[in-house]
């Protein structure tokens, strides 16, 4: 994710689903600072310091999925497969990229393997990061058939 969480509260919910989701499968989560200066960057220079900081950051055998409002969009049963099909392929990482306000680098994209949508409308990044978070947990509980999804 680039830049840090500024709200507590999203902050302490955000911490909250990933432990949750934590006891399900090994995950990290990894702040890219804000870049320095930002007010004063074109969008264009500021996509291009956070993803020379992504790309940096990511091994040769990741599979990089962007959250991207142009990515497609799943359902939670739909998300969660997308997880177990990584994990039943052997993958070792699989990493989620949440960017700056102004989106990402040429390069970025080129990098990732594919783009997820949590929705068409436009977020806060601080709320993507909990959405994203809690459907994690949602998708780790689809795929042990618990009962806290409800279709």
């Amino acid at each position: 994710m680039v830049g840090r969480t500024t709200t507590p509260y999203i902050q302490q919910a955000f911490d909250d689903y990933m432990r949750r989701a934590g006891r399900y499968m090994a995950m990290e989560t990894v702040m890219i600072p804000d870049v320095k200066a930002a007010k004063r960057a074109s969008p264009q220079i500021q996509k291009q310091a956070e993803g020379a900081e992504i790309l940096q950051r990511l091994k040769a055998d990741d599979r990089v999925v962007l959250l991207d409002e142009r990515g497609r969009q799943y359902t939670s049963r739909e998300f969660a497969s997308l997880i177990d099909r990584s994990a039943v392929q052997g993958l070792r990482n699989l990493v989620f990229i949440i960017g700056g306000p102004y989106g990402f680098a040429a390069e970025v994209y080129e990098r990732a393997n594919s783009q997820i949508s949590l929705s068409k409308m436009t977020f806060p990044h601080e709320l993507i990061r909990l959405f994203f978070a809690e459907q994690l947990y949602r998708a780790m509980t689809i795929l042990r058939g618990e009962p806290y999804h409800h279709d």
